[in-house]
């Protein structure tokens, strides 16, 4: 039987790209490309699928993954948080080569489907791994709150990391470049989509330890050694627009340390 070439249009989360795949084997469609209703759609020859994410459908996808290879369930699930240019794509090639020819492939890095998709995990599993010691949280009010700038969907995977680092705060992570936000407070979490996050201005006691970081941040440097090259390599650009340490400071001057009397609250508000 010759399968029919199709655009399918999904609502771009995991479980809605595993019902695509489901959907492509029982219809016998190939997926030209695909489509996530947050995507402004391109007018096509292709006719169009719309593909309802149907939980049962991806949990049968889901499960046979399994049943071939636990290693390729992660690398499909890690893959596609990636910013893999067409990833969709390239991740339903991958899953359709592992039901034609078995998981033997994935012992090859070089292998031409499998290199695309080992590509983009390197690239994520480093800015993962930057941006647990780049995250920079600020006092909001009692609860922190954060925000972070990824080419990757990093969220997800750092999710574990501060939950366990903070699990007696409240505290909040926004990505800016997803639009996800997570959640914590009494040893709950939540990763919810929003529009935008507007924060308010930074109180008196917030700007203090910023600027104290600051300081620490421009004092710990031995000048005779500056390498702005060496800096740049282990600490890019792109990751400092939400860094303290590099933030605008309305005040240059050097903090002054509270006096003896000031104290600081010990406790602070619930989030939920």
């Amino acid at each position: 039987m010759t399968w029919t070439d199709v655009i399918f249009q999904y609502d771009g989360t995991f479980y809605g790209f595993l019902c695509c795949v489901f959907e492509s084997y029982v219809h016998k469609e190939f997926p030209i490309a695909f489509e996530s209703d947050e995507e402004c759609f391109v007018l096509s020859l292709y006719s169009v699928r719309t593909v309802e994410t149907v939980p049962a459908h991806a949990q049968r996808v889901y499960r046979s993954l399994v049943k071939l290879s636990p290693t390729a369930v992660q690398v499909v699930r890690r893959g596609f948080l990636t910013c893999m240019q067409d990833k969709e794509a390239r991740l339903y090639a991958l899953i359709q080569k592992l039901y034609r020819e078995g998981c033997g492939f994935l012992k090859n890095p070089a292998d031409e489907v499998y290199y695309p998709v080992i590509k983009a995990l390197r690239h994520l599993n480093g800015e993962l791994e930057k941006l647990r010691g780049f995250v920079r949280f600020s006092d909001y009010g009692g609860v922190l709150g954060g925000e972070i700038q990824p080419k990757n969907r990093v969220l997800p995977l750092l999710r574990k990391h501060f939950c366990d680092r903070y699990a007696n705060e409240s505290f909040f992570l926004y990505d800016r470049t997803h639009h996800d936000l997570l959640l914590y407070a009494k040893g709950r979490s939540q990763i919810v989509a929003v529009d935008s996050l507007e924060l308010h201005p930074p109180g008196e006691e917030e700007l203090y330890y910023r600027r104290l970081w600051k300081c620490f941040f421009d004092s710990i440097e031995i000048k005779d050694r500056h390498n702005p090259r060496c800096q740049n390599s282990f600490l890019p650009k792109r990751y400092r627009s939400t860094m303290t340490e590099f933030m605008p400071q309305d005040d240059e001057t050097p903090p002054k340390l509270p006096s003896p009397g000031r104290s600081f609250p010990s406790s602070f508000p619930k989030l939920m």
